[in-house]
């Protein structure tokens, strides 16, 4: 790879080296921030080349292990690769990886599942300690220095200006004409010195469109040629359609009432395949103009903006599939002025959530009877993915919803149960539940109304008189405490049954 024309200033271009050699700089203890969002713009070549490292140094018996800083999910040769040499301490602060799930999960890395809004602020508020290296993908360094990001921004703005050390991996996979699709916000203070962030529309440019390192803390430049992880796409089944279509029949409700425009209101939705039905429904739907203001590009984003139904996308990473990402890569030019990436501390922020008033559209593992939604964890204890980004979302939305399939693992799980086995989110945070039973508009309602709503309208048919039993002898149980009944001996006993038998 010659590097002429992405590595074009003269100081940075004098650290080109190897990827081994650029792992030299971390060592056992070290806290490590790297690039990478939902698989786009994690560095290829040298988290692979420290696992290698590590592999040799606990075959002659030395201990190296690493604290893991990112923005979101990284790819298998990051987060994969150093979990299947025992390489991480800790990690932070979200993980879609299910090696590393499984050493999380038995207590060999300690996780610190964070709001995707918080991080970046908390590492500023020096919350996890020093950051030693930062290892950040790119697109090309500029003559001056400059560096212009990829395929994700996520937390590499931090990553950069916090980092004692800093690695560059070029990646000639990423478009060069990504030049001009980022705008970098390097307003941010800490208290009490903070601003309001000036924006009022997703596509309001506020920042830089290049990111900024000192050059003299960069160790090391890396050229590679390989792509993003691209995630095959999740076409969606029926339930998920059944779900979207309550959702986006929902939206045309609350245009009728007046309560959002004819555009709707700036979108949000998590990953997966309901996201994509939800996509698909918007396509065939009657709202055109719309606009959104997310996390990630899935590929139904890009169909709403190639069918002309979305103005335009404001997210911190693209998360497409290997035909999307060839339909972006053909002609980047087609989304210029379109698409606009921003660091997820801006992506997320709720001041700008709040202001722009998003409509948020996440999954969820769980709800109960009341409305409190768990998004995280499996049966209380065991961690799936994390928190991510649904709380930034669903606290301070406009108009949220949670959507989960009634059932799972065959029927033998209920997705709506007398109590949640872990809290992410509130009742006080809930608006919308929707299974393919139905939806349920928990607005203005008291608890124990939600619980009569959720039960007729979300929960399968076969849990659904178990569920009216629970909440009518809780009632009966105590008199005086009928605000939020519950029979506190059996809560969880539906999960308890579920550990020991195999089924609720």
């Amino acid at each position: 790879m010659a590097h002429a024309d992405r590595i074009t200033c003269p100081v940075l271009s004098t650290r080109v080296t190897t990827a081994e050699e650029a792992a030299r700089h971390v060592a056992h203890g070290m806290s490590v921030g790297i690039s990478g969002f939902t698989g786009a713009g994690h560095p290829k070549a040298v988290p692979g080349a420290l696992a290698d490292r590590i592999a040799v140094a606990h075959s002659r018996g030395e201990e190296f292990r690493i604290g893991l800083w990112s923005g979101a999910s990284t790819a298998p040769e990051v987060d994969g690769r150093l979990a299947e040499v025992h390489g991480l301490d800790k990690r932070l602060p979200y993980n879609g990886d299910p090696t590393l799930r499984r050493l999380i999960n038995t207590g060999e890395v300690d996780y610190v599942d964070a709001h995707l809004s918080h991080t970046a602020q908390q590492a500023w508020f020096g919350f996890y300690g020093p950051l030693d290296v930062a290892i950040v993908e790119v697109a090309a360094v500029l003559p001056n220095g400059l560096l212009v990001p990829g395929s994700s921004v996520g937390n590499n703005k931090a990553w950069l200006e916090r980092a004692e050390k800093v690695v560059l991996e070029v990646n000639h996979w990423q478009p060069r004409d990504l030049e001009g699709f980022h705008d970098v916000y390097y307003g941010t203070a800490l208290p009490p010195h903070r601003l309001p962030i000036q924006m009022t529309h997703p596509m309001q440019r506020i920042g830089d469109p290049y990111l900024r390192v000192d050059p003299a803390k960069v160790v090391a430049v890396v050229e590679t040629n390989a792509p993003d992880r691209n995630s095959p796409l999740n076409p969606p089944d029926d339930a998920s359609r059944d779900m979207a279509g309550f959702l986006v029949d929902f939206l045309r409700h609350e245009v009728a009432a007046g309560r959002i425009p004819p555009n709707l209101l700036p979108l949000q939705s998590g990953v997966g395949n309901v996201a994509n039905a939800v996509m698909e429904g918007l396509l065939t739907a009657e709202f055109t103009g719309m606009t959104a203001f997310t996390e990630v590009i899935q590929d139904g984003l890009l169909d709403l903006l190639d069918a002309g139904k979305l103005d335009a996308v404001s997210a911190t990473s693209f998360g497409l599939s290997e035909d999307g990402a060839a339909r972006f890569l053909a002609d980047p030019g087609h989304y210029k002025g379109r698409i606009l990436l921003r660091s997820q501390e801006i992506s997320n922020h709720p001041e700008l959530v709040r202001r722009l008033g998003v409509i948020a559209i996440n999954g969820m593992i769980e709800a109960d009877v009341y409305g409190n939604v768990n998004s995280t964890h499996v049966m209380g204890s065991a961690i799936m993915n994390g928190i991510g980004g649904s709380g930034d979302f669903a606290r301070n939305a406009y108009l949220n919803f949670f959507v989960s399939p009634s059932t799972a693992k065959r029927g033998s799980i209920s997705s709506i149960v007398p109590m949640v086995s872990h809290v992410d989110h509130t009742e006080h945070d809930v608006h919308v539940l929707v299974t393919e039973r139905g939806l349920a508009d928990l607005r203005g309602l008291s608890p124990t109304d939600r619980a009569d709503r959720i039960i007729e309208h979300c929960a399968h048919p076969d849990y659904a008189d178990r569920l009216r039993d629970y909440v009518d002898r809780a009632k009966a149980a105590r008199p005086e405490a009928r605000h939020t009944p519950h029979l506190l001996d059996e809560a969880l006993g539906w999960h308890r049954a579920f550990l020991r038998d195999g089924h609720m």
